[in-house]
């Protein structure tokens, strides 16, 4: 049999390292990778047909459209973030670069392009300011918490939680100014408080007289609203943010911003509306101060006080609303508004200072980079005084509607003015003053000169001199012939007789007699500044002067025959400083007439109130000398007196010179400086005036007693004709 047939193995390689071991079932399942459920395949198909049925049956025109928005965005997307980022470096860069320029806090805490004045009166009290007023350095933490909570609640309510730009505030204030029918950047500007401090540093622009005209150009190109303006305004407030603090920003804001009545810094205005530090501010005045920074001349106190209290009292609601003040205390101070200082209040002395201001360096005062004080010789008391008399006269005498005005100098004998009123309205700064810029003809106010050179030269009281009719070929205008204010003539008269009936002829007499250029003399030796009439009517007082002047002139007839030199400032010193820069520049100056002819011509004018055209301004228990002016037409009416104590000199008059109806100055400005002294003399104790005591007649006149009665008579007869002259 044949056996079967073998199977051939395999071609395969034998295996070189023998049989692998078996790994465990479990391991087994782990490597075997898993498959995918068929399930998921099929549901995946579904999806897909689904989707490419859809497409099949969406319309062509909605699809196109699709990928038309789908293209859009993509590029609007593109250009947004590529546009963002680009904008994100540069704005970078802008406020990395301020931020390079920012300095220090401590120099941006005054900014002040000029300095302050400070007004001192004689009893070192302060009574007005001038210039830009800096009270002093105060920080977010050193004012009082109102304070800071008021302007806080009023200007920026998010001030510290924002990052120096609120969109919110400027997203509203563009509604609120195109809803009230305004430009989007008029009116409302949302601005932070950072904003706003940045744009009281003129974001780092400094004062170049090349570029702008004056500082008032460079504040009014600060303060423009333009979006380019806005853009800057809002990276140098990001840059603020990065470099300071909130307190420190909140620092510069309290000492830069403008307060009103001249005042920088919350300092400044503390001490100008209250007399007291930032430090120790309550609530309503906290309220008021914050009230000022929305339009600071407009709710100033001192111009306003009612507006400004008004404006105070919505402040108190927003600190109530935003949980700084409780009901009950909103509601105490709301009934319990803030008042003005004493001083503030007051507002004595405006004229006086402004004429101050004039006498000193204007490198102290109008153009002083320096913080000046400058102490004066204003009495509160007497400036009161004057400024109630003149009020009482003008409500009480003069009919209503007119409008005359009256300007009042008081001063000392030694030429130290105490009282200063430069027209009907008092409260007042930078006023046209009628007592210092006025120049008016002094009428028959300018007579006690004639009379002083005819007494100094050797004659006296009773001499006399012929009344009547009188003549003078005057070169080049002819005829000229004087004439008495009554159209009469009286004689034979004394000169007493003639001054205190102020008779026009004899005083011309007198002037020609004595040498007109001696009189003219003697009125420049005594401080009459103004050109002198150079013909016979000098005597009349045809020349113009100023009521300073001529009431400066009679001081020195008062001291006893010396001149005077109006003054007001006493002395000038930089604030904080103990010694003087400067003193006093005037007083007596050098000897003009006799005292001897000083007294007999004060015994005189003492006659002219007593019994002659100025008996309107006696004074109970009080001697009082001066003279009655009243100018050609009644153009100027002048009164110009003095007691032992005060002399005082008041004009009245239009500023366009028409003519007064039925005053003469011994009418109402003798009236007027009667209400002003008795308030000026109230508690003063009455002493005589340095008078001579007449003796019997000299040789050449008659005698004295028989004068006088005959003097008294005709006296008599001029007031029953013409009244007061």
């Amino acid at each position: 049999m044949t056996e079967p047939k073998k199977r051939k193995p395999p071609l395969v390689a034998e295996k070189r390292y023998g049989n692998r071991p078996k790994k465990p079932s479990n391991a087994k399942k782990k490597l075997v990778k898993p498959q995918k459920s068929s399930h998921k395949k099929s549901h995946s198909r579904k999806v897909k047909m689904r989707r490419r049925t859809s497409r099949k049956r969406r319309n062509p025109i909605v699809a196109l459209l699709l990928r038309i928005l789908r293209w859009i965005w993509r590029i609007v997307w593109a250009f947004t973030w590529r546009t963002g980022l680009v904008c994100s470096l540069i704005l970078g860069l802008a406020v990395s670069y301020v931020y390079v320029s920012l300095p220090d806090v401590s120099k941006l805490l005054d900014g002040r392009s000029r300095g302050s004045v400070t007004l001192l009166d004689r009893n070192d009290k302060v009574f007005a300011w001038r210039g830009d007023q800096f009270g002093g350095v105060v920080t977010a933490k050193t004012v009082s918490k109102d304070l800071r909570n008021a302007i806080v609640a009023t200007e920026d309510k998010r001030f510290y939680r924002h990052f120096g730009v609120s969109p919110r505030g400027v997203a509203s204030a563009v509604s609120i100014n195109l809803r009230e029918g305004r430009g989007p950047l008029s009116g409302h500007g949302g601005s932070t408080i950072t904003q706003q401090t940045a744009k009281l540093m003129c974001l780092g622009v400094k004062f170049d007289p090349k570029a702008w005209q004056s500082e008032t150009d460079f504040v009014r190109d600060c303060r423009r609203n333009s979006l380019w303006r806005k853009a800057k305004e809002a990276v140098y407030a990001l840059a603020m943010e990065v470099k300071y603090s909130k307190d420190e920003i909140f620092s510069i804001y309290l000492n830069r911003a403008y307060m009103g009545g001249g005042a920088y810094g919350a300092e400044a205005a503390a001490q100008r509306y209250f007399g007291k530090p930032a430090a120790n501010l309550n609530a309503a005045q906290s309220a008021m101060l914050a009230g000022l920074l929305t339009a600071p001349s407009s709710y100033a106190p001192t111009a306003n006080l009612q507006r400004s209290q008004n404006r105070a009292a919505t402040v108190l609601r927003l600190m109530k609303e935003q949980g700084y003040l409780t009901s009950k205390e909103a509601s105490y101070w709301q009934s319990r508004p803030a008042k003005l200082s004493n001083a503030a209040e007051a507002q004595v002395g405006g004229y006086f200072a402004d004429w101050v201001m004039g006498t000193g360096p204007e490198f102290f005062t109008y153009n002083t980079t320096e913080d000046v004080v400058l102490k004066t010789t204003l009495d509160p008391r007497i400036q009161s005084a004057v400024e109630d008399g003149l009020k009482w006269v003008f409500e009480n005498k003069v009919r209503e509607g007119s409008e005359a005005q009256a300007a009042i100098v008081v001063m000392s004998a030694d030429g130290a003015v105490r009282a200063m009123v430069g027209g009907r309205r008092t409260k007042v700064s930078g006023a046209f003053n009628r007592a210092t810029q006025a120049k008016r003809q002094t009428g028959s106010a300018f007579k006690p000169f004639v009379y002083a050179t005819a007494l100094d030269l050797g004659r006296h009281e009773n001499d006399t001199v012929l009344d009547e009719p009188y003549c003078q070929i005057i070169p080049g205008s002819g005829k000229w012939c004087p004439k008495n204010y009554t159209g009469k003539h009286y004689g034979e008269v004394t000169l007493t007789f003639a001054l205190m009936n102020s008779l026009n002829v004899p005083a011309v007499k007198v002037s020609e007699q004595v040498g007109r250029e001696n009189v003219r003399t003697v009125a420049e030796m005594f401080g009459i500044e103004s050109d002198l009439a150079a013909g016979p009517a000098l005597a009349l007082g045809a020349s113009e002067s100023s009521l300073l002047e001529m009431t400066g002139a009679y001081a020195g007839i008062l001291n006893g025959g010396s001149s005077v030199m109006p003054y007001g400032l006493v002395e000038l010193r930089l604030l904080g400083d103990e010694d003087a820069l400067m003193g006093t520049g005037g007083g007596i100056g050098e000897r003009v007439i006799s005292d001897a002819s000083a007294r007999e011509l004060i015994w005189m004018m003492k006659k002219v109130v007593s019994e002659g055209t100025g008996t309107r301004a006696q004074l109970a228990d009080w001697q009082v000398a001066g003279k009655t002016g009243t100018t050609q037409a009644a153009r100027d009416a002048w009164f110009i007196g003095f007691t032992n104590e005060y002399v005082a000199g008041v004009w009245m008059g239009y500023d366009d010179n028409t003519p007064l109806t039925g005053v003469t100055g011994g009418g109402l400005p003798a009236e007027i400086w009667r209400e002003a002294m008795v308030r000026v003399h109230e508690g003063l104790e009455p002493k005589p005036l340095p008078a001579f005591t007449p003796t019997k007649s000299k040789q050449g006149t008659r005698p004295k007693k028989k004068r006088k009665g005959l003097d008294n008579f005709l006296s008599g007869i001029i007031r029953d004709i013409v009244g007061d002259n």
